[in-house]
């Protein structure tokens, strides 16, 4: 089993702290190497994107273990967040010069089709709507952003699913797309296959209450 990232300096009362469903990430990616070193080649330099990086441990993993020479843009709505990722970057040692984080909603600031390997853990626990943007630094909720998913968790999923053609890179093209049992994943996956991807399930298990799985979406090349 390769070795979680360190992430000793963050403040969690900002910024999602690692959980089951961030292991289960790493667990992913870990399984995955030979996958991705088949689809892009060893030592490629794709574009991967992290939306929502929160602690940075993902993307930091990523960075370690699967492309140590990819060019890595992270993306957080969350200012704190975005600092939090550089901050983890750092203490793991990470060399990489084409590593950044960029504050933003989704991909909305990055070209369309660039991005090579997305990651997506979403706010995906059902609430009655998803939280407005705080208006100062200093707001207590940002930590929200990260939680709760609007109606079946899936508000913020459905726009991202949606826009997936426009922001995967046209030459291959994968997300990993993290969802619990109450986000419905059978049906997504069915209705996106109907769209035309290749949607598989890469890893799935009973983390405490929840019930989580990670699809993989790739475009179709027949």
């Amino acid at each position: 089993m390769l070795p979680t990232p360190k992430f000793s300096n963050l403040d969690f009362d900002k910024v999602y702290e690692p959980a089951e469903d961030t292991f289960l990430l790493l667990d992913c990616f870990e399984g995955q190497i030979q996958y991705l070193n088949t689809q892009f080649g060893p030592g490629s330099t794709p574009v991967i994107t992290e939306i929502g990086t929160g602690s940075g441990v993902v993307t930091t993993f990523v960075c370690q273990h699967v492309f140590p020479y990819g060019i890595v843009l992270s993306t957080d709505i969350n200012p704190h967040a975005c600092l939090a990722f550089m901050d983890t970057v750092t203490e793991n040692s990470i060399v990489n010069p084409t590593v950044d984080t960029l504050q933003m909603s989704l991909t909305s600031g990055i070209r369309p089709n660039a991005i090579d390997v997305l990651i997506f853990n979403p706010p995906y626990v059902p609430a009655e709507e998803v939280p407005q943007i705080p208006e100062s630094l200093q707001d207590s909720k940002w930590l929200d952003l990260a939680l709760s998913g609007g109606e079946d968790g899936m508000e913020v999923t459905w726009i991202l699913l949606h826009q997936l053609d426009h922001i995967l890179s046209k030459k291959v093209g994968i997300a990993y797309i993290l969802f619990c049992a109450r986000n419905k994943p059978e049906e997504v996956a069915n209705y996106m296959r109907q769209q035309g991807w290749i949607v598989d399930v890469v890893i799935h298990r009973k983390a405490g209450w929840e019930v989580l799985s990670i699809l993989r979406f790739k475009r179709n090349e027949s």
